[in-house]
């Protein structure tokens, strides 16, 4: 394929799940041997060592980035509620601009799809029913890929990339860019991998999380409704980070794989490589699993990008957030949205122009679905992350001193939290009155299906099962609904 392409080409390697700071290029102790990919990646291009997703949820992080709208604009509340049919995303602008375009993997932007758990937990997560909704298998190690078909599946879109790219050099590109998305599953739980990406982990640098004593309404909520609202044992937590980690190692030989093949067609010098992902994975912190909330591991995100005119081997420390990457995508493909976008360019952080970059010092981030029991709002500048809950007190960390986010110092450090604040409020307006909007369609949403459901008959048995944790449930394992727990609804409901 031909080289002397006028605009760049750009490859864009979405994972889910990844906690960003898991990284040997972020240096954390035990990947120092574990992700030679992502490690030369920052290498040849910019780390960008503090990026958040917008929302720590699939289909809400995937609306957000692809629309250029923060989660409360797009109004993508939940894995239910994602962007309508056809919409306009930076592919769009992409297409228009003359580029080949292929997705591989899926578009995790779309309503209407997931579980019944997943719609009718989020609709109702404001009801306070204090039940889990997950079951969680314990983590594994498995011989080979037919053991656990995720993994496979994410060499199988591997290799299509591949493939595609391989094509188009067969057919002749021309002077037309492509632009390939790339999605995986990993390192989206369960937590599964195999045996030897085991050994690329150093065991000595697994850090267990410290125990969370708080007892903070909205944490409280959470872990009841995961599940884990028993300290889960030492022992239990580092296997199933070792195991996460190891998932990451595994994910990086892909990555390789990928950029083995661009090298091979001559296009690696002419090619953006954008690595980033959707949202992290709590492993454990805050006695948490998966994601759905504020906190580091679930929000912060890996961010990494080579390419043409990209500095090398450089960090940058300022937030940014993944609704910053249609911006950047459109300064690469030389082209121009087609809508009102909220991000910020990335290109002059990208090229060593600071003082161009229209961006602020902060990132935000927005939560409004399931295992949060109210509207959450995040804001990240300097040392701090702040975090306003709807309906209860604020919550303060300076990451610098306090890493695990176990110390607030809301109340210790007023000004500060007044200051977090204001720049909250210049990006969403009122809080409580997006937290009643998407409460809104809570109720509306839940109310209709309830009453289909009554009708139907099966309401009080759907209901026992998601609230039972859904996934592979024995008859022993299905707790009744109760009369107390559809009293709670009605009174949630506001019915007499």
């Amino acid at each position: 394929m031909s080289t002397t392409t006028e605009r760049p080409n750009i490859v864009f390697i979405q994972a889910e799940s990844m906690d960003g700071r898991k990284m040997g290029a972020m240096g954390h102790p035990a990947m120092k041997e574990a992700t030679p990919n992502l490690d030369r990646l920052a290498e040849e291009g910019v780390l960008f060592t503090e990026a958040y997703s917008n929302s720590p949820l699939c289909v809400p992080s995937d609306s957000s980035m692809w629309s250029g709208e923060y989660v409360h604009n797009c109004e993508a509340w939940n894995n239910y509620k994602g962007l309508p049919a056809d919409p306009h995303t930076f592919r769009t602008d992409l297409d228009k601009a003359g580029y080949r375009t292929t997705v591989i993997g899926p578009l995790d932007y779309y309503s209407g799809r997931h579980t019944i758990r997943a719609r009718v937990s989020s609709w109702t997560r404001s009801a306070e029913i204090h039940r889990p909704v997950n079951r969680w298998p314990l983590p594994q190690v498995v011989e080979n890929e037919e053991e656990d078909p995720r993994i496979r599946g994410d060499w199988d879109k591997t290799y299509r990339a591949m493939d595609w790219l391989n094509d188009l050099a067969s057919e002749g590109a021309g002077n037309r860019p492509f632009a390939l998305y790339l999605t995986t599953s990993l390192v989206h739980p369960n937590f599964s991998v195999k045996r030897r990406y085991l050994d690329l982990i150093d065991e000595e640098g697994i850090e267990l999380p410290p125990r969370d004593e708080s007892n903070h309404p909205v944490l409280d909520y959470q872990r009841a409704i995961k599940g884990t609202a028993e300290e889960m044992p030492d022992d239990l937590v580092f296997e199933l980070r070792k195991i996460y980690l190891a998932m990451i190692a595994a994910l990086d030989e892909m990555v390789g794989e990928l950029l083995s093949s661009l090298e091979r067609l001559g296009l690696r010098d002419s090619t953006y490589v954008i690595f980033s992902g959707d949202h992290g994975e709590m492993a454990g912190e805050h006695n948490q699993l998966r994601k759905n909330t504020l906190f580091e591991p679930s929000v912060h995100e890996p961010l990494i990008v080579s390419g043409p005119g990209v500095k090398k081997g450089a960090k940058v420390d300022l937030p940014v957030s993944l609704v910053d990457l249609y911006p950047t995508l459109m300064d690469m493909g030389g082209t121009e949205a087609g809508k009102r976008l909220d991000g910020h360019s990335l290109m002059p952080l990208l090229t060593g122009d600071e003082e161009g970059y229209g961006g602020g010092d902060w990132a935000f981030s927005e939560y409004h679905a399931d295992r949060c029991n109210t509207g959450s709002f995040m804001v990240r500048r300097g040392p701090w992350k702040y975090v306003h809950y709807v309906g209860y007190e604020p919550r303060l960390f300076n990451l610098e001193e306090d890493p695990w986010e176990i110390r607030d110092l809301a109340e210790e450090r007023p000004a500060v939290a007044e200051e977090m604040e204001e720049i909250l409020r210049e990006v969403v307006g009122d809080p409580r009155a997006i937290d009643e909007k998407v409460k809104r369609y809570d109720r509306n949403s839940f109310r209709k299906w309830r009453k289909r459901h009554k009708e139907i008959g099966d309401y009080g048995r759907l209901m026992s099962r998601i609230y039972s944790g859904w996934d592979d449930l024995c008859i022993e394992d299905v707790i009744p609904w109760t009369e107390e727990d559809e009293e709670r609804i009605r009174g949630w409901l506001e019915e007499e």
